[in-house]
């Protein structure tokens, strides 16, 4: 017997479900996504880097976000809930209620087993796609280890994206936002060495 068709939401349906939601959802093309609660590692880490960069934009335009702001990416039909992302826009300033961000110039994705696979595929090529976004970066939550996606290029004409990796010991620069914290600094008051 087949199985009945999959109800796909549209954009305002899934907004105002997730608005009234006690838990979180990402949105792909209709379909709906339950988030999984993190490890206490996991929040610690975007903790520090939230923290960090909130410490460098003080006094500056920027604006960091963590993961209950949503991250629209228009050209997929999708919302998803970076652990982190920092962007420097006027229209970011302006919307202050607004519970979702369009322009972020640096989004930054805490990655653990279960979450790996969507980080570097799909969650890869959909931020990829945002004209404003200058870094993607995949934090690990188990070695002391960030991978840096760097745009390049202007995004008008031909660009390609720049892969860096920084382990124990390295200094990360998100060039893309003038800032760089000492790895250790990221994974501080965890058991990851």
């Amino acid at each position: 017997m087949p199985s009945a068709p999959r109800q796909l939401l549209t954009e305002a349906e899934y907004l105002a479900f997730e608005e009234a939601s006690p838990i979180r959802h990402e949105f792909v093309g209709g379909e709906v996504f339950t988030l999984n609660g993190v490890s206490q590692r996991h929040n610690r880490i975007a903790g520090n880097l939230a923290v960090a960069l909130m410490a460098a934009f003080r006094g500056k335009p920027c604006q960091v976000f963590m993961s209950d702001v949503k991250l629209h990416i228009a050209r997929d039909s999708a919302y998803y809930y970076p652990d982190v992302m920092v962007t420097c826009s006027e229209q970011a300033r302006a919307a202050n209620e607004s519970q979702v961000v369009n322009d972020p110039l640096l989004v930054i994705e805490v990655i653990s087993p279960s979450t790996e696979a969507t980080d570097r595929r799909e969650k890869l090529h959909a931020y990829r796609s945002l004209p404003a976004l200058q870094e993607y970066a995949l934090v690990s939550q188990d070695t002391q280890q960030v991978e840096i996606y760097r745009r390049q290029g202007e995004i008008s004409q031909i660009s390609g994206w720049l892969y860096i990796t920084y382990e124990p010991g390295d200094t990360v620069e998100f060039a893309g936002v003038g800032v760089a914290l000492p790895i250790a600094e990221l994974y501080a008051g965890t058991d990851v060495a």
